[in-house]
């Protein structure tokens, strides 16, 4: 061979060596070829972001040092556990995606759906926005959710390849159950071939709520939840999955004490309108956030009425409701809307509220953020990610799978850097056969 053809040929050879961490892969079944791990969605309703700062958490604490961790993470508004979800499964605002609030509503026919009925109303779920669940599926992954919000609809009439939904009678605390459902999880992905799996538990957010977020109690259910995630950890070890799984843990919103009386003045809207005369329909009595659907020509005369009444209430006609919140701009929300400042339930008619702790107040509060937690052969460990918002984690899943994802306002470029960057061999490689 000549010199020449020797010089061109490693040119060549190093020009492949480049070129390679940038090839484009088809999206969808073609990455299922090419052996793109799996990935567990776990998410543990109500953790706010410093749960585990006064409670012996070792397993969380060694997952710092195998894995990721954010600082804290931002739900969207508002802070709920449905719209926040969806947004985590979606990558869109709420106001895009339309599940607006737990409960299902129809101010035409004035019906409310509680949050456990709404888990199985497709008409509240399906929206023309497509989860992960479903893209995945339509590029060749095979899908599961396990109790997670959303789960049980169907979208544009399909349907989640394996999907359990809570019961109404659900018992959120047995840690045995907990342990079982890892268990099922784990056989999914190993006896059946999942490539993409969502759990959801419903603790600490029931604690929070009954007992309060700066309770004995709420500390048992954290230590519970760091036995649960070694369990997990251990699950994965057992069932050989620890170099081909991908693991996020997260949540959907924090907790804040409720502010009672003698304490405060606490919020109560019938002090400062009367129903029957003003109001059609309200969505109210449900924490920090609520609607009100006034009767024909009386929303100026309820909007005057309350937007100074009380030093903690946020009062808003839809139009005007504060745009960086992503909420609004959406036909199901109702004409008024009305929040508290932190710790302030938003009461209609009665002071009928028997919650310690709530959420649905401003994203922006610290006490409303959660945890992110990560770790698998995709992500780097002892890495320490800055906050950002819940709605990058859609991206980044999609990242994880090898799958194109849907139109999203997430971003990779929040995220990217917790990742292993798979190209960095190939450039030394290339570094030395220069030298």
């Amino acid at each position: 061979v000549s010199s020449l053809s020797m010089k061109t040929l490693s040119s060549l050879l190093l020009l492949l060596i480049f070129l390679k961490p940038f090839t484009c892969h088809p999206a969808g079944r073609n990455e299922k070829e090419k052996g793109s791990n799996k990935l567990l969605l776990v998410s543990f309703d109500g953790f706010r972001w410093n749960y585990d700062q006064d409670v012996n958490t070792p397993n969380m604490d060694l997952l710092v040092k195998q894995g990721v961790k954010a600082e804290y993470i931002t739900p969207p508004f508002v802070t709920m556990t449905s719209p926040s979800h969806f947004t985590t499964i979606t990558g869109r605002w709420i106001e895009d995606h339309g599940v607006i609030h737990n409960l299902m509503f129809n101010p035409e026919t004035l019906r409310k759906f509680s949050h456990k009925a709404t888990q199985n109303k497709t008409e509240w779920w399906d929206n023309g926005v497509l989860p992960l669940w479903i893209t995945a599926q339509n590029q060749g992954k095979k899908t599961a959710s396990f109790h997670y919000p959303g789960g049980g609809a169907t979208y544009k009439g399909q349907s989640v390849d394996r999907t359990l939904v809570e019961s109404f009678d659900h018992p959120d605390s047995n840690e045995t159950e907990w342990r079982e459902n890892i268990d099922m999880v784990m056989s999914w992905f190993t006896k059946e071939n999942f490539d993409f799996v969502t759990l959801y538990y419903g603790e600490p957010d029931k604690v929070g709520h009954s007992k309060g977020p700066e309770t004995e109690d709420r500390k048992i259910i954290i230590e519970q939840i760091d036995r649960t995630i070694g369990y997990l950890v251990e699950a994965i070890e057992k069932h050989s999955l620890k170099d081909k799984l991908n693991v996020i843990i997260t949540s959907d919103h924090g907790m804040t004490t409720v502010k009672k009386k003698p304490e405060v003045q606490e919020i109560l809207l019938s002090n400062y309108i009367k129903f029957s005369n003003l109001v059609k329909f309200d969505i109210l009595d449900y924490g920090g956030f609520g609607m009100i659907t006034p009767k024909a020509g009386k929303e100026e005369e309820i909007y005057q009425a309350l937007k100074n009444a009380h030093p903690h209430l946020k009062v808003y006609k839809k139009e005007e409701f504060p745009e960086h919140f992503h909420y609004a701009k959406n036909e199901r929300v109702l004409p008024i809307l009305v929040y508290g400042d932190p710790g302030y339930s938003v009461n209609g008619r009665f002071i009928l509220y028997v919650n310690k702790g709530d959420h649905g107040f401003d994203n922006e509060d610290m006490d409303m953020k959660t945890i992110f937690r990560a770790f698998g052969p995709d992500f780097k460990e002892n890495y320490l990610a800055e906050p950002f918002d819940s709605i990058h984690i859609y991206p980044l899943m999609c990242k994880l799978l090898g799958i194109n994802p849907q139109p999203n306002n997430g971003s990779l470029a929040f995220t990217e850097k917790m990742l292993i960057d798979t190209s960095e061999p190939n450039i030394l490689l290339a570094a030395i056969i220069l030298s």
